[in-house]
């Protein structure tokens, strides 16, 4: 008889579960065509990113440039697409302040742009000799210097995924702004059992979604500048890892890499990025919308 009542109480907790994950999928389903979008120009003021190289504009000018233009071109194609920025001044954002302009938004996608750079390599060059000790213990001994070439041949762009190891945050955060992610407040109720199993499909579908947009937006670099691709990764980011919605970080190219440098510096260069990632965005829009 107690087998029989557990057995029955197991069917009933799966049946509720299988409900409960149904209306979390659906409600996520319905709601989630792409109706805002966060834009977000990496680094700024105090803070320049990675730095120029023979040029003249460090990596929060170049990524400012790119996401005022996707924003333009969003604004007059995408009529029902509303576009947040997380800056659109030469000013720096603490890192959680631009997920949360995100999360406070309730936005569908979250999109950071940025550029690249190398470590660079140190060569030790002999320069010259000098004279050490006094005496008969006098003798001249080689100087080096430390010369630092910046330089790199790396080129062309990648774009980020949260990494796995970061999918605590994410989970923390969508359990924060749950009434955004499912339509339907207390579904995510922090006292809830359930809401951990709720909590981890979220993720999981925030995830693929993520790798789907990524995937586009690296495809669209190739097709629109034909310029290498290097794919999608994965990467413990803190500005993906607090956002409660699908989202990836851009890397337009290498701006230590002299022929990147000037593409990223140029008008033409800026436009086929931003418009390359605008066709990303208006194909994942378009299939989520199916």
């Amino acid at each position: 008889m107690g087998r029989t009542i557990n057995l029955k109480m197991l069917c009933c907790i799966v049946m509720l579960l299988a409900g409960m994950l149904g209306s979390c999928q659906q409600g996520y389903a319905q709601k989630k065509g792409v109706k805002k979008i966060v834009l977000d120009a990496g680094h700024g003021g105090r803070d320049p990113g990675a730095r120029r190289f023979r040029l003249i504009k460090d990596e929060k000018d170049i990524a400012l440039d790119v996401v005022l233009k996707l924003g333009k071109l969003l604004n007059d194609s995408l009529k029902d697409v509303e576009v947040i920025y997380t800056r659109k001044h030469d000013f720096y954002p603490e890192l959680k302040e631009r997920h949360a302009i995100a999360n406070n938004a309730n936005a569908d996608l979250f999109v950071s742009i940025h550029v690249n750079a190398t470590a660079g390599t140190r060569t030790k060059v002999q320069n010259g000799y000098k004279y050490v000790g006094k005496g008969s213990k006098r003798r001249k001994v080689p100087v080096y210097t430390t010369v630092v070439n910046r330089e790199t041949k790396a080129t062309g762009t990648e774009t980020y995924i949260l990494g796995l190891h970061r999918t605590s945050q994410k989970e923390k955060a969508i359990e924060e702004f749950g009434d955004n992610v499912t339509e339907e407040p207390g579904l995510l109720d922090e006292n809830d059992p359930m809401t951990q199993i709720l909590v981890a499909q979220y993720t999981q579908a925030f995830q693929n979604k993520s790798i789907s947009f990524g995937d586009k937006v690296e495809k669209s670099f190739v097709k629109v500048t034909g310029r290498k691709s290097a794919g999608v990764k994965q990467k413990g980011l803190e500005v993906l890892a607090g956002s409660a919605m699908p989202g990836v970080l851009i890397e337009l190219g290498f701006i230590n890499n002299v022929e990147d440098e000037i593409y990223l510096n140029s008008e033409e260069g800026q436009h086929q990025l931003a418009y390359a990632i605008f066709r990303a965005i208006r194909e994942y829009k378009a299939e989520l919308s199916r």
